[in-house]
């Protein structure tokens, strides 16, 4: 069963008149100016933007067709070279099993290659880019 608790409320004191509830004040806020959107084909073809693509290319292409070679290397030493692949290194564990595993670390490596490569030479330019185009950060 439900028990109900009455308790006295006293008066509340007043709140000062500039405060607001949930960011609702009295005064109007100012009007933003009204702004378009932005000009791409501008964008694309400053030059802030061309270097930004080539910083870009720069580091994903080649890390790129590192991996893929890496890859494509694993695979074929797995069809072909079996002998190889299935030499045991301690117990269980053989070539094709760590190959197989560091995979995944190379992965992981250049994904944390990426994220900093990005955060530290691109999302700079990218802001600036922003910036000079009037873009707000959202």
């Amino acid at each position: 069963m439900t028990q109900v608790v009455h308790s006295s409320i006293g008066p509340r004191s007043p709140a000062p008149p500039d405060s607001g509830f949930g960011g609702i004040t009295r005064h109007a806020t100012p009007a933003a100016a009204p702004t378009g959107p932005p000009d791409f084909a501008a964008i694309q073809n400053s030059p802030e933007f061309a270097a930004l693509r080539r910083r870009f290319r720069r580091f994903v292409f080649p890390m790129s067709a590192l991996f893929f070679l890496w890859y494509l290397t694993f695979v074929l030493l797995a069809a072909y070279a079996r002998g190889f692949m299935s030499h045991r290194l301690i117990g269980s564990v053989n070539v094709g099993l760590v190959l197989g595993l560091l995979q995944f670390v190379s992965t992981i490596a250049i994904t944390i290659g990426y994220v900093r490569f990005a955060r530290n030479k691109l999302d700079p330019q990218v802001a600036a880019i922003r910036a000079k185009a009037g873009v707000a950060d959202a």
